[in-house]
């Protein structure tokens, strides 16, 4: 019998029960991760001395799960997936996964991930690609692609991510799983490896909205080496998960889901728009209003530029540190500026430098003005016109990025400058730290995609609620990837 197919509640009272053990759950676990990281190359890491652990009253007891490897996690390996630390080991663990570790979970891999969190493809980290389950030809999307790839391969019920842009809501979505992403600092993100400051949020990937509930109930907790987290303790994320949504209301944006918006539109793009109509009638089903709001275009399509400007300088900042003197993988060189050139050259993927030379370029002196500040500019009216409509609706309800899942390859795809709005519009979520989930809605082809609910500031639990109820109207709950023939 297979066991990790199962959710967090149903694994708890198998063990409470005694139907299972802990170990044998572990076991199984570990058998799985063999068998994806051979299918979709899904991990850094595979803790096979991994054992069983108490099973008490607490939900996450007992129960294996999966660390994204920009998490330290002491006496592991964590890489970050960049050759820069493929040796690095940490000598403590981050806040969230302590935090977990209270409540008796047990961790069983470090997952893969685009190099450092920067890339949303699941291409750039140094152990290779991260392939989708449900198709192998196609991108998971990142950069918590091992993570989306093992929760919906089911390896176990949950994994954690991070999300910078979109980088556990997308890749969500492109695995027909849940992602969820809190209120900026209602996770503490001491321990996770930082790549923009200002826009990165710890999260989780699941099977369900009650799970992702259950596991950020677990993670989450104010820290005092943390200064951005808050004090969240009397939000009880799972205790008050309820679908009774009558008289709540969203807003969808006109100009990201009209069809008469795009020039000659692709039929995935017509199809991806026609299941978001039929997500707005099942809202409108279970008593939430559904409205549409027209937002200044030239103000969404600045999105995606001001996202790469923010997060390529803090970035740039943030990663000073990897010089090859301190830690990792010594450079080469006759003083340390020569050892420090050699090390960054040969360490980081193309990518990776692309960013930096971004990053240093908009934030000096000269051009700091017309690019850092202007973008600073750009995020702040963004959050204020979506914060505008918080004041009439609980939520942004919007489909994810423009179809299915991305070929590998490219070859398949062509990318579009109109759509570029829609594909990105995530990002929204991490310029004003909301709360933002994403969970599936439906196949294009066999292909899942995914529809992302998105509120105000510390009013999670009203979005994980919508999401809930939602999701009880679809038949996606907990389903495993089935490769497409």
């Amino acid at each position: 019998m297979k066991y990790m197919n199962k959710s967090i509640t149903e694994l708890h009272d198998m063990l409470i029960n005694n139907e299972v053990t802990s170990d044998e759950l572990v076991k199984e676990s570990l058998e799985l991760s063999h068998e994806v990281e051979d299918k979709c190359n899904a991990f850094v890491t595979i803790l096979d001395d991994a054992k069983g652990g108490e099973v008490t009253d607490d939900l996450l007891s007992g129960i294996p799960y999966g660390i994204k490897d920009n998490y330290s996690l002491k006496d592991v390996l964590s890489t970050g997936s960049s050759n820069t630390l493929k040796d690095y080991v940490p000598f403590f663990t981050a806040t969230a996964v302590e935090n977990l570790s209270k409540h008796g979970a047990i961790p069983v891999n470090k997952t893969a991930m685009d190099e450092f969190g920067m890339g949303g493809t699941g291409t750039t980290g140094h152990t290779g690609v991260q392939k989708n389950p449900w198709d192998t030809t196609r991108m998971c999307a990142g950069s918590s692609s091992g993570s989306a790839a093992a929760v919906a391969s089911g390896v176990y019920p949950y994994a954690l991510g991070s999300d910078t842009g979109d980088s556990i809501r997308k890749p969500a979505a492109y695995c027909g799983i849940v992602g969820y992403k809190p209120t900026y600092g209602m996770i503490s993100r001491y321990g996770l490896f930082p790549f923009a400051s200002s826009l990165d949020h710890c999260g989780v990937l699941t099977r369900s909205v009650r799970d992702a509930a259950i596991v950020v109930d677990g993670m989450k907790g104010i820290d005092h080496r943390d200064m951005t987290t808050w004090d969240s303790s009397s939000i009880k994320l799972n205790d008050n998960l309820t679908d009774d949504v009558k008289g709540k209301s969203l807003f969808y944006i006109k100009e990201l889901v009209e069809i008469e918006n795009y020039d000659n539109p692709s039929e995935e793009l017509k199809r991806h728009l026609e299941i978001f109509d039929e997500t707005v009638k099942r809202c409108e089903s279970i008593g939430i209003k559904v409205e549409g709001v027209s937002i200044d275009k030239k103000l969404l399509e600045a999105i995606p530029a001001t996202y790469v400007v923010i997060s390529c300088a803090e970035a740039t900042s943030n990663m000073s540190n990897l010089t090859g003197l301190i830690f990792g993988p010594r450079g080469e060189g006759n003083n340390y500026i020569e050892v420090m050139k050699d090390h960054r050259t040969k360490g980081f993927s193309p990518l990776i430098k692309r960013r930096f030379v971004i990053g240093s370029y908009v934030l000096q002196t000269e051009n700091q003005e017309r690019y850092f500040k202007n973008a600073q500019r750009v995020r702040r009216l963004v959050v204020d016109t979506i914060k505008e409509q918080f004041k009439k609706y609980d939520g942004l309800i919007l489909p994810v990025g423009t179809g299915v899942a991305k070929h590998l390859d490219g070859s398949k795809d062509i990318l579009r400058n109109d759509t570029s709005a829609l594909e990105e519009h995530l990002q929204i979520g991490n310029f004003g730290g909301f709360p933002s989930i994403t969970i599936p809605d439906g196949f294009i082809d066999g292909l899942p995609v995914g529809v992302n609910i998105t509120g105000n500031c510390y009013d999670d639990q009203n979005v994980l609620n919508i999401a809930y109820a939602l999701e009880k109207t679809m038949d996606y709950k907990g389903q495993i990837a089935r490769e497409v023939q």
